[in-house]
């Protein structure tokens, strides 16, 4: 049966690579950005596609959005809450407004659309809603992320919720934990840098030149394959609430997970010892 899907930041990267994969498939499809031209510029007219303009920090725009969504399909299956960008300073250099943007964005923008088009999919009974997060959002000993991997620890942190919340009305929640992929995002447009950037900061701005210069374009993982692989779990018979996406990823998390249990046994007897 044809779904109806919903893609935030369709224009370029995974949204736009998801959005032409589903309408290869004869999937209804509305893509959103904050350009409509870019989408229409991307993505060939179809009957199955609905191109929409959208602010995702404004709420009543996302309402419209969803609106439309639904008048023109008549159903809504799939959110995918792609839109966001990086941030790439010390938390001490990035600037009150820089940080909340990048939280606006990234995090009220996603939970925006999930208020608004969970009310259908009740309705429906039926429904599953995909967070793009990021390995970033699992560990975030990188420099200059702080604030970046804080935004997508935050939206693994609601997904993990929402998928105990949403499953009695038969729907399903996953935060999709991407490592290295070529898109764009290392690239100007998609990756913001301080604008009073601090010279003592010196392991920050390596870790700039390294994402910027050599990182960019030579990313391990094929954004067509990542792209199959977020839609192949819709049709899972019991998706997971975490999808790694890259070997990078699964390496980095294995790590991750190995160093938390040996430092949660090495401060056992401190943990334990706080009980009554």
């Amino acid at each position: 049966m044809k779904k109806t899907w919903f893609i935030t930041g369709a224009s370029k990267g995974f949204g736009l690579e998801l959005a032409r994969q589903l309408l290869a498939k004869g999937e209804n499809v509305a893509a959103t950005s904050r350009n409509k031209n870019e989408l229409e510029n991307q993505i060939a007219a179809s009957p199955n596609f609905l191109a929409l303009q959208l602010d995702l920090t404004d709420e009543n725009d996302v309402q419209r959005a969803i609106t439309q969504t639904i008048a023109e399909f008549g159903s809504l299956d799939v959110v995918i809450n792609n839109a966001g960008f990086g941030l790439l300073g010390a938390v001490e250099e990035l600037s009150d407004a820089e940080t909340r943007q990048n939280f606006e964005v990234n995090v009220f923008g996603s939970l925006n659309v999930i208020r608004k088009a969970l009310p259908q999919m009740r309705k429906q009974n039926a429904g599953h809603i995909l967070n793009i997060a990021s390995i970033g959002g699992y560990l975030g000993d990188f420099p200059g992320f702080g604030i970046y991997c804080a935004t997508k620890f935050a939206v693994i942190g609601f997904t993990e919720a929402l998928a105990m919340e949403v499953k009695d009305f038969n729907i399903k929640a996953t935060a999709v934990l991407p490592g290295y992929f070529r898109t764009n995002f290392l690239t100007s447009g998609s990756l913001v840098t301080p604008k009073n950037e601090l010279d003592a900061y010196e392991s920050t701005r390596e870790s700039q030149k390294f994402h910027q210069e050599q990182m960019n374009l030579n990313q391990p993982g094929d954004p067509v394959k990542g792209a199959k692989a977020i839609i192949d779990t819709v049709y899972a018979e019991n998706p997971p609430v975490h999808l790694f996406l890259g070997s990078d990823a699964y390496k980095l998390a294995t790590e991750k997970s190995n160093a938390m249990m040996d430092e949660l046994e090495r401060w056992k007897s401190v943990t334990v010892s706080t009980d009554f």
